[in-house]
């Protein structure tokens, strides 16, 4: 396949030194191979973060199905189901998956499941009355969240494959710092205005989101993937249970598992922050500063944090997890002797809790693919992700269970957890050297 056109120049843009040494863990065919690869990776991944922004089950979706009646139950399903729906099946993907040499056809195949159940969505919205709307878009949403853990499983294993080590987090940073500039210009534009958007606007965001996903698949067809391992693969279901011995074999990976879901609460105690803001102000200009305080946070820190995390994921972990954790212990502090507050202060805090989310995401997205080579990082990547997911279900249950008494104490909760977090973390091992 030809080279990208201009590929290599902007790739020198990132490259920061001599491409023969940061390129050592890679064959020599593969490293000629980058520039065009890691252009195309990002690429996608710019545009299905931006699909993300604009079919968010936490907005859009809610808004939607609202806005036409469907009964709040069905609305309630959507966030767990989007969340945990693209990381429990993983365990048995990720052994599927690796019985094939060549993944990015895996990759393509749930870009377009996801692009087209987004479109789908929008055309029940659009054509269905609202009990029978809901019903259709949770299915379509559980369809969606499995192509998503298909794609999660194949795009890591993909860059370990094409793009060299000390590469992947600014990957990752500049793909979050581009969708975050767009998102913030976004943003304004939604809630520009004083009154909501209508049902039509955000039915044309759902179609416009499904494309975005549709042409992320055509670009990542230009990535160019060499053969991998393949061993150990037989029964997808059955290699997958038996998969989850690394959790008591593999110290260093169980290390990792225990600290990520520590750090869960940099991700789960974002809602909460909105529902303090909420009581305090309704208007949607509120929930345009929200959606503004996490594009910027995304964008301005992303590309550091990945600039980062080349040289130190776990301390790109640490610092974000900390900082997470801090910020809800600081907001809990507020809530608790200065109740009265505006709104806009909650979405400061909300843009500091986006920045360190983003260091937690990519320093673990980064750690976990040097961490392993070959096969193992399959396995690594969809042991670990099944695990959060179903802690994240049992983590939905126990912080949705406390918030019936105190949504300042679940704050607390988190920002403690999330300081355990920080510290299991720092006594994790380097993997960049």
């Amino acid at each position: 396949m030809k080279q990208i056109p201009g590929a290599h120049s902007l790739y020198q843009i990132v490259e920061g030194e001599d491409e023969a040494r940061a390129c050592k863990d890679l064959p020599d065919d593969v490293c000629r191979q980058v520039p065009g690869n890691f252009l195309a990776i990002c690429a996608s991944l710019v545009l299905t973060k931006l699909g993300d922004l604009c079919a968010s089950p936490k907005i859009v979706l809610t808004w939607l199905l609202g806005a036409i009646g469907a009964p709040a139950a069905l609305i309630s399903l959507l966030v767990p189901i989007r969340e945990s729906g693209s990381l429990i099946p993983q365990l048995a993907i990720g052994a599927w998956v690796r019985r094939h040499p060549k993944r990015k056809g895996f990759w393509l195949l749930g870009s377009a499941i996801q692009g087209s159940c987004v479109i789908s969505m929008a055309l029940a919205i659009w054509m269905l009355p609202g009990t029978q709307a809901g019903v259709t878009v949770v299915v379509l949403l559980a369809l969606f969240s499995l192509a998503r853990g298909l794609c999660s499983v194949t795009v890591k294993d993909i860059q370990g494959k094409t793009i060299p080590k000390r590469r992947r987090g600014r990957l990752s940073g500049i793909a979050s710092t581009v969708a975050g500039i767009i998102t913030a210009a976004i943003s304004l534009a939604f809630f520009a205005g004083q009154e909501d958007p209508t049902v039509t606007f955000y039915n044309l965001l759902l179609l416009f989101a499904g494309l975005l996903w549709l042409f992320a698949a055509v670009i990542f067809m230009l990535v160019e993937e060499q053969p991998g391992e393949t061993s150990g693969g037989r029964n997808a279901l059955s290699e997958g249970i038996k998969n989850l011995s690394l959790l008591k074999t593999d110290t260093e990976f169980r290390h990792f598992v225990l600290s990520r879901a520590l750090l869960m609460g940099s991700a789960l105690s974002a809602p909460f922050i909105l529902l303090l803001a909420q009581q305090k102000d309704s208007d949607p200009a509120t929930f345009g500063a929200f959606l503004l305080a996490s594009s910027l946070g995304a964008s301005l820190s992303a590309s550091i944090w990945g600039f980062l995390a080349d040289d130190s994921s776990r301390k790109v972990m640490l610092r974000g997890g900390l900082i997470a954790a801090l910020c809800c212990l600081g907001l809990f502090t507020v809530e608790i002797f200065t109740p009265f507050q505006q709104s806009w202060l909650y979405a400061l805090f909300y843009f500091v809790l986006s920045v360190a989310h983003s260091g937690v995401r990519i320093g673990r997205q980064t750690y976990l693919v040097d961490m392993a080579g070959g096969v193992k990082r399959t396995d690594y990547v969809s042991v670990s992700n099944s695990v959060i997911g179903v802690l994240l279900l049992t983590m939905g249950g126990i912080t949705a269970a406390i918030a019936t008494w105190s949504v300042p104490t679940v704050v607390l909760f988190l920002g403690l957890m999330g300081l355990s977090g920080a510290l299991c973390t720092w006594r994790m091992k380097e993997v960049e050297s």
